[in-house]
């Protein structure tokens, strides 16, 4: 198993992606995630925001990251896709991604659905709307040969039945899951049960922790949350994260174990990636 990072970690020091890469860098770590941004923002044009937008050139952007020797493991367009916009500017935002990620040199884009139940609209027809999303964006993503992901962070894709739909609306091998731990366990349910449900689809991993703090105040309440805002580990995920590493490895998942943490700068982040190691080391996993 392979550990990276996403860039969501230096959000709040307003880091650029450069930055990013530097940490990447000095710490050993060799896979990066991050979002990205379909126009101009002025945040990141300014240079405080650690993520992509799709005018930067894809193929030079890679040239300077493998001067860095990093690569990405993900894209994150994470629209909410199951919103009555998913099926207009959500898909445009997606295929966009995929078409950059193709020459950027990453094999994956990540998507998912919002944290609310869409008004006006019953489950199936959110199914409905949402199986005619992926069928249209997958065309594409076999066409590129890039992976799209749904991953665990909303209203239907926390629920484990919702989630088994809609990773059936495609039979292509290019539709499948990033599990995340701290999503699955802030919207109530089991990781460990979540993950062995889903163990033969998984495709990427967000390794996230819950604060004890935000588990007591909001626990069943949210569908998902960007970061953990303690280091991974010294929350009360941590023994779940534990069994689902163990998991993996029997599984024989080799990809990218994403680590979604506040980085305070570095401080949390590096303490997280501490224990990721030891975790892996105790388990017989290289890296």
């Amino acid at each position: 198993m392979k550990i990276g990072f996403h860039t969501d970690a230096f959000n709040s020091v307003y880091w650029n992606f450069e930055q990013c890469l530097q940490w990447a860098q000095r710490n050993g770590v060799h896979y990066i995630e991050c979002g990205a941004i379909d126009g101009v923002s002025w945040i990141h044009g300014l240079g405080y925001q650690p993520h992509v937008a799709l005018w930067e050139d894809p193929v030079l952007l890679r040239r300077k990251m493998e001067r860095y020797e990093v690569e990405f493991s993900q894209l994150d367009a994470a629209f909410p896709l199951s919103l009555p916009e998913g099926a207009t500017l959500g898909v445009e935002y997606v295929l966009h991604t995929i078409r950059w990620a193709k020459l950027a040199g990453c094999p994956r884009v990540d998507t998912t659905d919002d944290r609310h139940k869409p008004a006006g609209m019953s489950d199936r027809e959110v199914m409905a709307h949402l199986k005619r999303i992926y069928e249209q964006i997958l065309r594409v993503a076999e066409a590129y040969q890039i992976t799209v992901n749904i991953e665990p962070h909303g209203y239907y894709t926390t629920k484990p039945e919702f989630m088994e739909e809609m990773l059936s609306f495609c039979d292509s091998p290019y539709l499948r899951l990033n599990m995340d731990t701290g999503n699955t366990y802030i919207a109530g349910q089991d990781p460990v049960a979540y993950l062995e449900r889903f163990l033969n689809r998984v495709n990427h991993v967000h390794i996230k922790d819950v604060s004890p703090e935000l588990a007591r105040a909001l626990r069943g309440e949210l569908t998902g949350i960007a970061v953990s805002h303690c280091a991974i580990g010294d929350g009360v995920n941590a023994e779940n994260i534990r069994r689902c590493l163990r998991l993996l490895r029997d599984a024989g998942y080799d990809g990218v174990l994403s680590m979604e943490c506040e980085g305070q700068g570095g401080p949390l982040i590096e303490r997280s990636l501490a224990w990721l190691r030891a975790q892996l080391q105790e388990l017989g996993v290289g890296t």
